[in-house]
């Protein structure tokens, strides 16, 4: 019995070992997969309130297309349409923009300016229940046009003004078929009057074309513009026409994420595989008991060998 006792100990001391050190890793392995989950898209619902929260028109409704307004649309309540699963550290920017345009409806909006934009984000919190009274919701509000204009309610964050760079888009135009924003999800025309040149965020009415052009016509007419596809602003329809209307959809995108950058090891490099999760060397980790084995059988072996 007290041979063995030596083994049995170098037994224990490799179970330690591999447990010790493969712990961790079984851990960081599941927090990666866990990091690695997808958000899907989800629905929309809204509705249109006045300031002091009472409901103008119909109730919460996830229906697309253009609307024309009696009045101009003051504040749009949002919120996620009921029975989702929203997973946790998914969000959904939704914004409301405000344009001044040449006519009240778009076939007649022509040439438009942004004037205001507002965003907001929903999460799982957004979800409605069954029970909603006195739940409170996200709010988007604008400054309202004086004459002919267009509010557009969408499901990003990029602002649809013409501008350039990360987080602008193509303005909407019905001449050259740039149906922006995309993602959109709803859409209200109207006014009563044409919006005077000159005035900040006015529309600037499109110029006239002659009767008889005082130059012989282009045997080709150039290609109307084709939008571009602005960061994180999602995909432009395919070959928009001039005239077409945008299309509407309460289904939006979640928020592009990037993937969180790899952690510095102590000594100033990338952390390999094994630290993150990934790739567990089990390998190594089996190798390593299996070396503690051997060397303790050879000392086994060796302290039987002079005793006897």
């Amino acid at each position: 019995m007290a041979r063995s006792q030596p083994a049995r100990y170098l037994a224990a001391t490799a179970a330690a070992f591999v447990a010790a050190t493969a712990a961790p890793l079984v851990g960081a392995t599941a927090a990666h997969a866990q990091e690695g989950g997808t958000c899907s898209s989800a629905t929309v619902q809204y509705r249109l309130v006045d300031a002091d929260g009472k409901v103008v028109g119909a109730d919460w409704s996830s229906e697309g297309g253009f609307h024309q307004w009696d009045t101009v649309p003051g504040i749009v309540e949002v919120r996620l349409a009921p029975g989702q699963n929203i997973g946790v550290g998914c969000n959904y920017p939704v914004s409301l923009s405000e344009y001044t345009t040449e006519g009240p409806d778009w076939p007649s909006s022509g040439h438009q300016e942004m004037i205001d934009k507002a965003t907001v984000r929903l999460t799982a919190e957004d979800v409605a229940g069954q029970d909603d009274a006195g739940r409170t919701w996200k709010k988007l509000s604008v400054k309202a046009p004086t004459c002919f204009g267009q509010t557009d309610l969408y499901g990003d964050d990029v602002a649809y003004d013409g501008k350039d760079g990360e987080g602008h888009g193509p303005l909407p135009d019905v001449r050259t078929g740039a149906l922006t924003p995309y993602h959109l999800i709803a859409a209200w025309n109207g006014g009563d009057k044409r919006c005077e040149s000159g005035t900040p965020g006015s529309a600037v009415p499109s110029p006239s074309v002659p009767a008889t052009p005082a130059s012989p016509a282009p045997s080709t007419p150039p290609a109307a513009a084709e939008p571009g596809t602005p960061a994180g602003g999602g995909e432009p329809a395919a070959s928009p026409k001039p005239g077409a209307t945008p299309p509407t959809d309460a289904k939006v995108p979640p928020a592009q994420s990037s993937p969180p950058a790899p952690k510095s090891s102590p000594d100033g490099g990338t952390v390999p595989l094994a630290e993150t999760g990934a790739g567990a060397p089990v390998g190594m980790l089996a190798g390593g008991a299996a070396l503690v084995l051997a060397v303790g059988a050879g000392t086994v072996y060796a302290s039987r060998a002079r005793r006897s």
